[in-house]
């Protein structure tokens, strides 16, 4: 949610504009300790901040009202060296900062963590993104130094990643292959585009990319199926486009057009477990498999 503020008087102090914004001192102070404040386009988190005449200040909030507080335990660690840390990542957690909010992340949790088990926490680098709602390995780094060995195996493709999936149906598949376009479409979601459209300049800006997805049934049930998913490109929401493309949506991936409800019981979030992490040590080269124990929904028949 975004509300634009009206700058009262050039030179106004930003606590003073949002004060007279919304009337209540105590939630301008929130929302700028939080960071879903900004000016003129940056994150500003000074309240006593001297606004120019033509400033713009905008005010984000979470889009669900949800200020998320995740909190970092020593069983969430599943691997940990001088250069790495992994964690299990739990479901409705942001990995990073978000416009409405610079706390309420697993990174900045995780500093915290590390702050009070070792006195201090080192610069801390996400190695690849998990959605909000998809759980399993989030790896990271601790020394800048491996960062560009690491990206590098990411974007070479040198990294496998399986996940499990719960998708909605049978697939009358055992095995498949899927490659198509990738690309945002005219609203700005992600969306799948034909295979012939990769590398064409899109209208509303953009390249459509390739997207390739491997994808194993592991277990049918009467009305969804379990299915390991490896993605062999990297874009964002892959699995669960890719799914919903063959017309098998996560459970629970209503934005994808998966059912919200599941066996008579309302579906928090869309069942997407990063199971298994493969790839060779950023410093050393030597072969690093990081594994999370798969969910509960895993396991259902």
């Amino acid at each position: 949610m975004q509300r634009t503020v009206l700058t009262p008087h050039p030179g106004a102090l930003l606590r003073d504009a949002l004060n007279a914004a919304f009337g209540d001192e105590a939630e301008a102070a929130w929302l700028i300790a939080r960071g879903g404040v900004w000016v003129n386009g940056v994150r500003v988190r000074d309240p006593e901040l001297q606004l120019p005449a033509d400033a713009t200040v905008v005010v984000q909030r979470p889009p669900d009202g949800v200020y998320r507080d995740p909190v970092v335990t020593p069983g969430m660690i599943l691997y940990e060296d001088d250069d790495l840390i992994a964690l299990d990542k739990p479901t409705d957690t942001y990995v990073e900062a978000t416009p409405w909010d610079a706390e309420g992340h697993l990174r900045a949790a995780l500093a915290r963590f590390l702050e009070a088990r070792d006195g201090s926490a080192p610069p801390l680098h996400l190695a690849h993104r998990l959605d909000r709602d998809t759980s399993g390995v989030l790896l990271l780094s601790k020394a800048p130094d491996v960062n560009a060995a690491l990206q590098r195996a990411f974007h070479e493709g040198t990294v496998q990643k399986t996940y499990l999936a719960l998708c909605a149906g049978r697939p009358a598949f055992d095995k498949i292959e899927i490659e198509t376009g990738h690309g945002r479409g005219r609203g700005g979601l992600f969306r799948v585009f034909p295979r012939e459209d990769i590398g064409r300049v899109l209208p509303q800006g953009g390249t459509v990319k390739a997207m390739r997805t491997r994808l194993n049934v592991v277990r049918r049930m009467d009305d969804a199926a379990l299915v390991c998913a490896m993605p062999l490109t990297g874009r964002s929401h892959q699995i669960r486009l890719h799914l919903a493309f063959l017309g098998h949506p996560l459970i629970g991936d209503v934005k994808y057009g998966g059912p919200s409800a599941w066996r008579s019981a309302t579906v928090q979030h869309h069942h997407l477990h990063a199971v298994r992490l493969e790839l060779p040590h950023p410093r050393s080269g030597a072969a690093l498999i990081i594994e999370s124990p798969a969910p509960e929904w895993a396991s259902q028949g």
